[in-house]
């Protein structure tokens, strides 16, 4: 059964901290994946937050190893964005409808 998870990427060693996200290295590659998890539903909302290196995503998923294993295809993999932190989430407020 799929549940929400919060999940917590953080930037890796490759990040160019001279250049904004848009001018990092495979952009394109990066944001047409991560597109295409929202297309099919595995991403629901995601983001960079601001003033930290830190992406959070709500990720609809069967498990944290499914999860593991869908971003492991990222072409931003460990060295752009590491895997930092994955939870279960219980929305308890609002609605993703």
């Amino acid at each position: 059964m799929q549940q929400l998870f919060a999940v917590t990427r953080t930037r890796g060693l490759a990040w160019d901290q001279s250049r904004a996200m848009e001018q990092q290295r495979d952009w394109r590659g990066h944001a047409d994946f991560m597109n295409g998890l929202e297309r099919e539903g595995f991403v629901v909302l995601g983001g960079p937050l601001e003033g930290t290196g830190d992406t959070l995503l709500i990720i609809r998923a069967e498990s944290a190893v499914q999860i593991r294993e869908r971003l492991a295809h990222d072409p931003w993999g460990p060295d752009m964005l590491e895997l930092v932190q994955m939870l279960p989430w219980d929305l308890r407020l609002g609605s993703l409808a």
